[in-house]
C-alpha cells in the first residue's frame, strides 16, 4: 500500500483509505469509478502535481477500503467517505471524479454544499430524470458477478487485461498501477480482486442513483466530460443529460474516449483539468 496512505473514519464503522499522491498547492481529491481504487489513478495525478497537492481515496469496498459490514453499497454512503475525507484534507478542495467518483462528489456537494470549489466529472453516474436501472436484472452487476476474482499472479493479470477490451484500453501505467494495488496476495499463493465481484455488484445494483434533478442545486463550476456516444443511452448520454441541466456545469466531449478516459489518456484529460481549474 502506499507509504502515504491515511486511514479516515466514515459512516457505517467504515475506514476509508486516503492515499496522498503528492504535489504542491491546493488540494484536490481523486473519486473513482465503480471497481476501480483511488491508486490507479497515479498516473493521472503526476500531471497535476505542479498545481495541486493531490489526493485519491478507496470508497467503501473498493482497493484498501473494507466493504460494509452490513453489505449495503449505497452511493450516499460513498458520498460520506468523500465528506470524511475532505475533512481529514481540510475543505474545500477541488475535485476529480470518474463514473460513480462522479456521482459521489455531486451527492457529496448536495449534502454539504461548499466542500468542493470547483469539479471535472468525467461521465458521472447521474440519470437523466425519468430514467431508471433495473436492480434486479442489472446487467453490469450480473457481468461483475462473472468477474474472475483470483488468478495465479499479477503478472497473469496484467498480461490477460492488457489483451483485450475495455481493460486493454488503458495507458499502459494506468492499467500496472490498477493492477499492482487493485489484487491483494493470498494465503494460498496467488492473487484476488480487492473490489470482490459481489461488492461491485452490489455497488452498481445500488437503488440511490442521483438524478440529474438530484444535482439541480449545485452551484459550483462544473466541467463534465463525455466520451463517444454509444448505444441508446450510455453514460455519456448521462453526462450530456448532466451538463444541459445543472446550470453551473459545462460540457466537453471526447469522441474518441470511451467510459475509462481518465485511464485511457491521462495526458490529455489532465491537461483539459488544468487548462480549466485555474479560471475558476
Amino acid at each position: 500500500m502506499n507509504s502515504g496512505t491515511q486511514w479516515v473514519s466514515s459512516s457505517d464503522e467504515i475506514e476509508v483509505a486516503l492515499h496522498d499522491l503528492g504535489g504542491a498547492g491546493p488540494p484536490l481529491l481523486i473519486c473513482h469509478a465503480t471497481g476501480f481504487h483511488g491508486l490507479a489513478y497515479e498516473p493521472f495525478a503526476r500531471r497535476l502535481q505542479n498545481n495541486f497537492s493531490v489526493w485519491a481515496l478507496d470508497m467503501r469496498g473498493h482497493g484498501a477500503t473494507a466493504a460494509p459490514s452490513s453489505g449495503d453499497f449505497a452511493w450516499t454512503g460513498m458520498a460520506d467517505d468523500v465528506l470524511a475525507c475532505i475533512d481529514w484534507i481540510g475543505g474545500p478542495v477541488a475535485g476529480f471524479g470518474h463514473s460513480m467518483g462522479g456521482a459521489a462528489i455531486g451527492l457529496a456537494e448536495v449534502k454539504r454544499p461548499g466542500s468542493f470549489r470547483a469539479a471535472f466529472l468525467f461521465e458521472p453516474i447521474v440519470l437523466p430524470d425519468g430514467v431508471t436501472i433495473p436492480n434486479k436484472g442489472n446487467t453490469m452487476g450480473a457481468a461483475a458477478r462473472k468477474r474472475r476474482g483470483e488468478f495465479g499472479s499479477k503478472a497473469e493479470v496484467l498480461e490477460r487485461y492488457g489483451s483485450r477490451p475495455p481493460m486493454g484500453d488503458l495507458d499502459a501505467e494506468a492499467l500496472a498501477a490498477y493492477v499492482e494495488h487493485g489484487f491483494a496476495d493470498t494465503s494460498s499463493g496467488t492473487v484476488a480482486l480487492r473490489c470482490a465481484p459481489e461488492s461491485e455488484a452490489r455497488t452498481f445494483e445500488s437503488p440511490d442513483k442521483p438524478h440529474v434533478s438530484d444535482l439541480a442545486s449545485l452551484n459550483i463550476p462544473l466541467l463534465i466530460g463525455a466520451g463517444r456516444l454509444v448505444g441508446p443511452m450510455s453514460p455519456a448520454h448521462f453526462a450530456v443529460a448532466t451538463a444541459e441541466n445543472v446550470d453551473s456545469a459545462e460540457l466537453r466531449q471526447y469522441e474518441d474516449l470511451g467510459h475509462f478516459g481518465p485511464l485511457e489518456n491521462p495526458d490529455r484529460i489532465a491537461a483539459d483539468l488544468l487548462d480549466w481549474m485555474p479560471t475558476i
